[in-house]
Formats: structure tokens, sequence, C-alpha cells
């Protein structure tokens, strides 16, 4: 790898990412932190980098020459190892004589043996942010490896609070009972159907612009990364999913679904293929809160990081999306990958989401003006009451708003659209 190539991105990315025009999202960093921020193909990792970037420099904290910012994704880089990576160090200081920049690490997942250079440069007092598309980047070996001198944050599309702000909207308290609520409204079908990616907002065609970033995330972050040879395999599969939101699925009925379509493979091979669904952030999974632990990994409800990722496969997707949706902000507040606290419960009675820390338990129905739809979804909540401490009862609708009383139990009845814009 040319050096001079190397000083040449360096300094076109200290200049380009300076006037890049930012929607600032809800990040907040150590003054002095490592990090390592991960998630979905296109979430806005970067951006959030671009945007502590800009805050510094516009602070006076760091000069444009204190950024070291390099993407690993550039075509023009040939960076495979260890020694490519001290090759840019070495460049930044042939640059800047005495400087210690802030270094920037863009998708550095594809660099082998990355963690023991981010360790180094933490070791030797830099101060390093790191993005990547993987969730391999959370592994135990490689958490050792960073020894604790990094801060993970999991970075997710917008959220619809700052889908609205991209809108120009910006809301006050009451604004339920204010006319701003009738734009809510209206923007939120969008959001709903499309999704968070900001790319896509300001789009036409923005199925198009979805089906295409779908198409990567299979090729590059699941198919290519994992050498696996059938891709419409895999195809078939994610179809499968989008199409079992909403129902507990196992590993064997995935394996009979595939395997009446005549194609061969064994149960390891699904097994891995979720895996790495699940690594790439295309989609995620919650487990039955009663279950045996063999059954919790064998037997789960499974969603799509977005909603327009979801939306891609389906062709009547309304109670999928709406389920989906709450499932990904529940996934935000309580979710994660070694301190999960977000369940279904399915025991005698379904409810398709348990909180237990927060004793909140939480059924999602389009509309409950039917009598049986009311009548299940109560019951359910209202017999988990009698098992569990609970102390919050919900019913998430499209746009039914009330409350059910019965004893001393209350369910909250509210529209996903306002439950989505307050703290839950």
């Amino acid at each position: 790898m040319d050096k001079s190539i190397i000083k040449s991105i360096i300094l076109q990315n200290q200049e380009r990412i300076e006037t890049i025009p930012l929607q600032k999202r809800k990040i907040k960093f150590e003054q002095q932190g490592n990090y390592v921020l991960v998630g979905l193909r296109r979430a806005g990792k970067s951006y959030m980098l671009y945007q502590n970037i800009q805050d510094r420099i516009q602070t006076g904290e760091s000069k444009r020459e204190d950024i070291l910012y390099i993407n690993f994704e550039d075509d023009r880089l040939l960076l495979r190892n260890q020694e490519d990576l001290d090759m840019v160090i070495t460049a930044y200081q042939e640059m800047y004589v005495n400087h210690k920049p802030v270094v920037y690490l863009d998708e550095i997942q594809i660099v082998s043996g990355w963690e023991k250079f981010a360790r180094r440069l933490a070791d030797t007092q830099y101060q390093v942010f790191i993005t990547g598309s993987n969730a391999n980047m959370l592994s135990r070996e490689i958490a050792t490896t960073l020894g604790g001198r990094y801060i993970v944050r999991e970075v997710y599309p917008f959220s619809f609070d700052e889908f609205l702000t991209y809108k120009g909207i910006e809301l006050n308290s009451n604004w339920e009972y204010a006319p701003v609520a009738t734009k809510v409204r209206g923007l939120f079908d969008e959001y709903f159907s499309y999704g968070g990616f900001a790319e896509v907002f300001s789009r036409a065609d923005k199925r198009e612009w979805i089906n295409s970033l779908c198409q990567k995330i299979l090729l590059g972050d699941i198919i290519a990364r994992n050498d696996i040879r059938n891709a419409s395999l895999i195809r078939l599969l994610v179809k499968k999913l989008a199409e079992s939101v909403m129902q507990p699925t196992t590993q064997t009925r995935l394996l009979n679904i595939l395997q009446s379509t005549g194609v061969k493979l064994g149960r390891n091979t699904i097994s891995e293929y979720l895996s790495y669904m699940d690594d790439a952030y295309l989609t995620f999974s919650i487990t039955n809160f009663t279950d045996s632990l063999a059954e919790r990994i064998s037997n789960r409800k499974r969603y799509f990081s977005d909603n327009g990722l979801l939306n891609n496969y389906l062709f009547d997707p309304i109670t999928k999306l709406l389920e989906n949706l709450v499932a990904v902000t529940l996934l935000k507040k309580y979710g994660g990958r070694e301190d999960d606290d977000l369940y279904y419960y399915n025991k005698g009675v379904e409810v398709d989401f348990y909180v237990p820390s927060q004793g909140l338990a939480i059924q999602v129905s389009y509309n409950i003006s039917d009598l049986d739809t009311r009548e299940r979804e109560t019951k359910a909540l209202f017999k988990m009451a009698t098992v569990f401490p609970l102390k919050k009862l919900m019913i998430i609708t499209m746009d039914q708003e009330t409350t059910i009383q019965e004893k001393e139990k209350t369910i909250e009845v509210v529209p996903v659209w306002k439950w989505l814009l307050r703290e839950i």
C-alpha cells in the first residue's frame, strides 16, 4: 500500500467531513472515552462519527488537523492486516509531527486483527472511535482483547421522533391536543411503512432504495462475509422469516418449510444462517420467558431491525409491521445481547412482550373493536397479571385509545404513534 495514498485520503477526509450537512442525533460520548459503534448497514454509524468530528471542531476542542478518519470500505485502500493499520498512524505522523490525533476507524471489521490494533491505540492514550456492521465485534474473544478499554454502543436507524425532526416537526408538551397531532399522524404512515433510514426519507421511490439495501446486506454482510454458496437458500429463508413475524418459530419448523421446496440442508445450516442474519443486524429474536434454556435457543419470535426491511418482503404487511415496530422500539430500550430484558410469554396464554424488570406486559393489536379480539387480548393480560407482579398492562393499537378496567387492574390502550413519542 502506497503511503502517499493514505496521506491523500486523510487530508481529503479532514476537508470533506467538516462540510457534510447533518441532522444531529441524540448521542453523547464521554470526553475521553473510546467507543465501538455497531449496528445495521446505513443506520447512521458513520454520521455519528461525522457529528462528533464537527462538534469538536466547532467548539474548538479539536482542529481539523487533529482528526484522523479512515473508512475501510474506501476502494482506494488496500488495508488487510495489522501492519497496514500501523501504516495509517505512521502516515499521519509524517504529515503532522508531534500531533496525537483523535482516531476514527469506520467499518474496521474487514481488517484482520483490528482488535489488537485498537487495544494498542487505547493503551498508548489515543482516543479512538470505531464502527462496524457485524455483531461479531461484540464477541467474547474480541471483548477480551479490547480489555474493557472501549464502550460499546448499538446504533439503530432513526426513531420516530428523529424522523419528525427531519421533517421539521418539533413537539412541545401537550402536543397530542394541538393541531400538530394531525401532522404527526399523517407522517407516521410513511415512517411505519418505510422505516428509519435517513437516506430514504427524501426519495420518491423508497421501495427501490430499500430493496437495494436489502441486497447489499444479503450479498455483502451475510453471503460474501460468511462464504455462503447457496445464495438462493438464504434469500428464501429471509422471506420465510418475514412471513413468520409475530409467530414463535422453531428451527425445526423453518427446516421443514425449506425442505418442502426441495432444498436439501441440515439443522446446523439453518442455525448458522439465522446467526449470520442476526450478526448482520438484519434480524433479531426474543425468547419465551418461561421456556427451558434448550427451548429458548430453538423456539424464538424473530423480527427485522427496521420496518422498511420487513416491508420489502411482504404483500399484506400491516399487522406484522405494527408488531415489528413495537419490538424494535422495546429492543432499543430493554434489549441487548448481553443484558436482555425483553421476552414474549406463552404459557396458558400468549402475551406479545414482557419486560420483567419493569413489570410491563404488552399486547399488540391493530384494532380491538371486534369483541372477540378485545376479549382475547385483555384476558391474556389479566391472566398473566395473576402469575407475575405486573405494574403496567398495555395494548398498542394503530389508532384506538381508551382504558379497560377489571377489578384492581387497568389496561391502557394507546395508539402506536403516540406510544413511540413518550417514555414507556
